[in-house]
């Protein structure tokens, strides 16, 4: 039996996929800031057999609705939000085995300090860390992060590329495997064995040898989440693990398929899904009604404006949606227009269709129905796991570890215990390293050669 790969999926703020749940009285997001709530987080998901607690994250404020951040500030919409970086050492330190997928972005960061955070991390988790790779889709990113005006989609992901390949340079090339000797009477290190990076290229300059030696994975766990075109054949080339957010299984597959197709490598697909479970069909279904009656329409267009970079604040939201060229995330636009031959939508049909699902797909019923409907949507999306949304801090976790993962390890779908220490080896299999075959793995052997 096909097991299924299980992620966690939050932000370090307030606001993410239900937007306006926080006004119901038991949502506990406000907690965000308080640490106790990274650590019990962690702990339940370990606990579920969880690969990763997937961290998303948004550099900059959601002001295109309207052309305000107003909505964004009343609504909680990604706002407030903070770094998702700094509470993963303390959920790994009580913690063994549950991985770290955090996002960060490659249009606003420097290969060498964030190939340093990104090491330290790994080290700190023994092995634990992944990295969402996002190129990041607002103006007010740009705008507060040295840059004039939002990068054009394509160029972003042609930073991106450069980015990486520095980056590999730092994890992979630069240290050797036995560059580290510990001998009094040589030195800490064999400089012969720690090379210079000699990274110069378009966006980016990275000469020198890299400040940390190598950790357990040296290159985290490659996450990447863009659908558009750019994406795909980003995705086809770097990721190890792919994130979908659809509300189709069918499209879903489609997806799958294209990216299978651009690469000769294996990879994992994760799709996002809101699972509400309660021990009967009824009980569940009542307990769905009672959520999304918080969930704001507003608040849902607002945030589907930033994402698309199309302000609906300043259109008829009656109008049928077509599809255009923006710098914003595409595939969320194509997903209501081109990607959806037999339906046109408009934008409130969007937001109202979101705000009813509180987030991507989502699936209500007992333990046993939501199991059914997860290896249903596992086999016509032709996936391999899931991203479950966080919409109930506190409270969507530990359901879905106490009702459903016993239904799915009853079923042989989750295993007993984790297979292996490291992220990597838990969500693509093999072994700690990047596999021969991935680009980042050809900078090992420039780095001998280079001697």
């Amino acid at each position: 039996m096909t097991r299924i790969h299980l992620h966690g999926f939050k932000i370090a703020g307030v606001g993410h996929t239900a937007v306006g749940s926080w006004r119901n009285p038991d949502n506990q997001e406000y907690r965000y800031t308080d640490l106790d709530y990274w650590i019990e987080t962690a702990r339940t998901l370990e606990a579920g057999l969880f690969d990763s607690l997937f961290l998303a994250d948004f550099p900059g404020i959601n002001d295109v609705y309207q052309g305000s951040a107003d909505t964004s500030i009343r609504e909680a919409i990604a706002l407030p939000i903070n770094d998702p970086m700094m509470a993963i050492s303390a959920m790994a330190a009580v913690t063994e085995h549950l991985g770290f997928a955090v996002t960060a972005s490659t249009t606003y960061a420097q290969p060498y300090s964030f190939a340093r955070t990104m090491a330290t991390l790994d080290h700190l988790t023994k092995g634990r860390v992944g990295w969402n790779v996002v190129t990041s889709a607002t103006a007010s990113a740009a705008r507060n992060l040295g840059r004039d005006a939002q990068v054009p989609h394509d160029e972003r992901y042609a930073i991106a590329e450069e980015f990486l390949e520095a980056c590999y340079a730092l994890w992979e090339g630069s240290w050797e495997d036995d560059a580290v000797i510990r001998d009094p009477a040589i030195g800490y290190a064999d400089p012969a064995k720690v090379h210079p990076a000699a990274h110069k290229g378009k966006y980016f300059a990275v000469p020198d040898r890299f400040l940390c030696e190598p950790s357990p994975q040296r290159t985290p766990a490659l996450f990447q989440a863009g659908a558009s075109a750019a994406g795909k054949e980003f995705a086809a080339k770097h990721a190890e693990a792919v994130f979908l957010v659809e509300t189709d299984p069918r499209r879903m597959r489609s997806t799958v398929d294209d990216i299978r197709a651009r690469t000769g490598r294996d990879l994992t697909f994760i799709a996002g899904v809101s699972v509400v479970v309660a021990p009967t069909d009824a009980e569940a279904q009542r307990k769905f009604e009672d959520q999304v009656r918080f969930v704001s329409a507003e608040g849902t267009l607002a945030r589907q404006s930033a994402l698309m970079q199309l302000d609906f604040g300043a259109a008829d939201i009656d109008a049928p949606l077509e599809y255009v060229q923006t710098d914003g995330i595409r595939s969320f636009l194509e997903r209501f227009t081109i990607g959806d031959p037999d339906r046109v939508w408009t934008p409130r049909q969007v937001a109202e269709k979101m705000a009813r699902s509180l987030g991507a797909i989502t699936v209500v019923g007992s333990p046993e129905t939501v199991a059914d409907k997860l290896e249903e949507i596992m086999e016509i999306g032709g996936i391999d796991g899931f991203n479950i949304y966080d919409y109930a801090p506190l409270h969507t976790f530990p359901d879905f570890v106490e009702m459903v993962v016993p239904e799915l390890q009853r079923r042989g779908r989750v295993p007993a215990a984790y297979p292996a220490a490291t992220l990597r080896e838990n969500v693509a299999g093999g072994g700690p390293r990047l596999p021969a075959g991935h680009p980042g793995a050809e900078f090992r052997a420039r780095a001998t050669v280079s001697r």
